[in-house]
């Protein structure tokens, strides 16, 4: 487990801390406040104020002949907590090291620069990086969009007369961060729908903390994910409108896990734990999906009837139907160069036992 490995060196501690709060602040929009629900559950969260630290190298801990990877220590829904809680990592050479809290939006980018070894977002994330020359690579699929197990739901409160596409211009609506899901499968379907979407304000506002926002009128329109849509479900002031399997069938709700090519080429025997552990989980999840919420509730500190359900790509065997649909948006949106990356480039599924040669 983490406890088993031997802690960083104080003065990488130190940038890692620095990094990971900076990493939250830097995501603040005007209505963002810092992510605090299950904070008690998140383990060691990073502390503001310290002087900021000299960017360091990426450093692989041992501790004898086990190897960590660095990677962050959020509250939600996690294949990674899932997969050591339930011991997928024993009997391997391989142990996640938790880094403490780091903001959604800098998960990519982190895992680009090698500041954190593995992270999981969504595919656009990973397409622009890839673009953009960072050294990372999808190596496991993640979540998958089921009709009762949606991976992200739409709320409006129940007086704002908000019922179809063309009621949100001139609206404002509470996505968690820009660049992924919530932006491109929204602005897909309502332009789809003859929505103009230059008339809508799409602001910055983290998952737990969106249910408020919406039902104190600073949003017209909540976009929240699972674990955390559920809790919206149960609210007196608000209606959920859709989901994104209504969108586009799910096809844009795979979140896959993505790892930094220096610890994939230097540890591709560890890349193989992780990818293993990660996929043991996700088909445990698949199998006991309330015994899995369970563990999230505990984790988070939710109540349980408002945690989500979670449901997985089986095995974790990357496809390249949702890569491809994220390379034609991106495309589409004008953020990608035409034929500039192809899905090939974004994933692999040799580190996956499970995957078909």
């Amino acid at each position: 487990m983490a406890s088993e490995l031997s802690s960083p060196a104080p003065g990488r501690r130190g940038a890692l801390k620095q990094l990971a709060s900076l990493a939250v602040a830097g995501s603040m929009g005007p209505l963002l406040a810092a992510c605090s629900k299950g904070d008690s559950a998140a383990g060691p969260a990073a502390q503001a104020g310290t002087p900021a630290a000299p960017a360091a190298p990426a450093v692989i801990g041992k501790a004898g002949d086990k190897v960590s990877f660095k990677y962050p220590d959020n509250p939600t829904f996690d294949l990674v907590y899932l997969a050591d809680q339930l011991g997928y990592f024993e009997g391997t050479n391989t142990r996640p090291n938790y880094i403490g809290k780091v903001a959604a939006p800098q998960i990519i980018p982190l895992t680009g620069t090698g500041e954190i070894d593995f992270g999981s977002r969504m595919v656009p994330l990973v397409i622009s990086a890839v673009a953009a020359g960072a050294d990372l690579k999808i190596v496991a699929a993640g979540n998958k969009t089921l009709q009762d197990a949606p991976h992200m739901k739409y709320f409006v409160r129940k007086d704002s007369g908000i019922r179809a596409p063309k009621d949100l211009e001139g609206k404002t609506i509470g996505i968690n961060s820009f660049g992924a899901c919530a932006e491109f499968v929204t602005k897909t379907f309502l332009r789809q729908k003859g929505v103009d979407v230059n008339k809508i304000n799409f602001v910055v506002i983290p998952d737990d903390q969106a249910e408020q926002t919406l039902a104190t009128g600073n949003t017209d329109l909540a976009i929240i994910h699972a674990p955390f849509s559920g809790r919206a479900d149960h609210a007196d002031k608000l209606t959920r409108l859709w989901s994104d399997f209504d969108l586009d069938g799910g096809l844009g709700g795979m979140q896959p896990y993505s790892v930094h090519g220096k610890f994939l080429r230097e540890h591709p025997e560890n890349v193989r734990d992780v990818v293993t552990a990660l996929a043991k989980a996700a088909n445990w999840v698949n199998a006991n999906p309330e015994e899995a919420r369970k563990l999230v509730s505990r984790r988070i500190n939710l109540q349980l009837e408002y945690v989500d359900r979670y449901a997985y790509v089986d095995n974790l065997v990357v496809t390249e139907p949702p890569i491809q649909y994220y390379i034609d948006v991106l495309e589409a949106e004008g953020k990608l160069t035409r034929g500039k990356v192809a899905a090939r480039d974004i994933y692999t599924n040799d580190f996956n036992p499970f995957a078909k040669a």
